[in-house]
């Protein structure tokens, strides 16, 4: 399916888009009906009596019916019968055409109305959906203020429905009392079941996150949370099959500054960017949330502790980006390809650039159509006393 980015969306909706044919923010949908109303009458006088158009006149209001509003439509539906009789009379009396068309073009411009009706409603209701789900996803992926505990941030989500706006992508940074912690995961599945879960996660991520101690405690709170709702589901008779979800956590803790920890369960580690390169945090990966009853006798997840310096990136995205294949089928090489990046111009391991990095190179090697919605998160240390770049930060699109 064709990506397309909801960044580019208002968060409400626009209803500019049922509006078309717009200059300079005005609405010129009334001048094509006008002129092929014109035309018709014109080619009508300039023809002879073999070649009579004038009943065409018909489809004016369909015309307006198909761009305009309705009481635009309900303009030329008057219009085009008024302009029939004058062009008619101003025949002689053997070329008129008569009542017959003049009785058709009536009922045309009544039909065309009562379609435009329809059409706006259709719209309305459509716009109206948009902006619910536009809601949706701002109460899932709530927006990040710049600098948002202590830390520069880039996302971008990119829908692989052109006609989606929620799906099963999520992450977050939430302060707390031992530290800052990011998580980035992927649902199994898509629709609003996904999206349920997703939200189900965040919010225990967001309270899990700021009181207890450690990242385990944290996974381990998601996957409780995981199988209550999967439960609810099916004790409400909606069961949709098996839910986990791949997750990666990631801790900031205050009193290490240049040290990063991670938990990754069933999703692929995260890419350390920076000037000097791209590595990988070789996590030893758990089975995904939702699970554990496959391992009943593991323990907490392995944290994995490495240092990350002041100026390097920290790089997450989830399987569409490293799923995403070219014509001949060739997965994108994410870490190669950042890295040849990098070392051509180490500005790139910035947030902001790292993230539109990713997303055009994403698109670009899979023409455009990615086959699973896709996530790009990218989070680095503001230094102490340092400011973050103007527009390093962002907020879900």
């Amino acid at each position: 399916m064709r990506a397309v980015s909801d960044g580019e969306v208002s968060p409400l909706g626009d209803t500019r888009r049922a509006r078309p044919l717009r200059v300079r923010g005005r609405s010129v949908a009334w001048l094509p009906p006008l002129l092929l109303l014109v035309a018709i009458v014109a080619v009508d006088f300039r023809t002879s009596s073999d070649f009579r158009i004038l009943s065409w006149i018909v489809l004016v209001p369909g015309t307006a019916a198909a761009i305009c509003g309705v009481w635009g439509t309900a303009v030329y539906a008057a219009l085009a019968p008024l302009t029939y009789i004058a062009a008619d009379a101003l025949l002689p009396h053997q070329f008129q055409a008569g009542l017959p068309d003049l009785v058709l073009a009536a009922i045309g411009g009544v039909l065309a109305t009562l379609a435009c009706v329809v059409r706006v409603r259709g719209e309305q209701r459509m716009l109206h959906i948009e902006d619910v789900a536009a809601t949706i996803r701002r109460t899932v992926l709530r927006p990040l203020p710049p600098g948002w505990g202590g830390l520069e941030h880039a996302a971008v989500y990119l829908a692989s429905d052109s006609e989606a706006r929620v799906g099963g992508d999520f992450y977050d940074i939430q302060t707390g009392l031992h530290g800052t912690r990011v998580i980035l995961g992927d649902v199994q599945g898509k629709g609003l079941g996904a999206v349920e879960v997703a939200a189900a996660l965040l919010s225990t991520f967001r309270e899990a996150g700021y009181h207890e101690p450690d990242l385990p405690t944290i996974a381990a709170r998601l996957e409780v949370r995981l199988q209550r709702h999967v439960r609810m589901r099916a004790a409400l008779g909606r069961e949709d099959g098996d839910r986990f979800a791949t997750v990666v956590l990631v801790g900031f803790p205050d009193a290490e500054p240049e040290t990063v920890e991670a938990v990754v369960l069933g999703h692929d580690s995260p890419l350390v960017v920076g000037p000097d390169g791209v590595r990988a945090l070789e996590c030893r990966p758990r089975l995904p949330v939702g699970m554990s009853e496959l391992d009943p006798s593991a323990g907490p997840p392995p944290v994995l502790r490495a240092p990350l310096r002041y100026g390097e990136t920290l790089l997450m995205t989830t399987d569409g980006v490293t799923e995403a294949r070219d014509a001949h089928g060739v997965f994108f090489p994410l870490a190669g390809a950042v890295a040849e990046a990098v070392a051509a111009d180490p500005g790139v391991a910035q947030p902001g650039r790292l993230v539109d990095f990713v997303r055009e190179s994403t698109l670009r090697h899979s023409g455009g159509h990615l086959g699973d919605d896709t996530t790009v998160f990218a989070v680095r240390r503001i230094p102490p006393g340092g400011n973050e770049p103007p527009g390093e930060g962002s907020s879900p699109p």
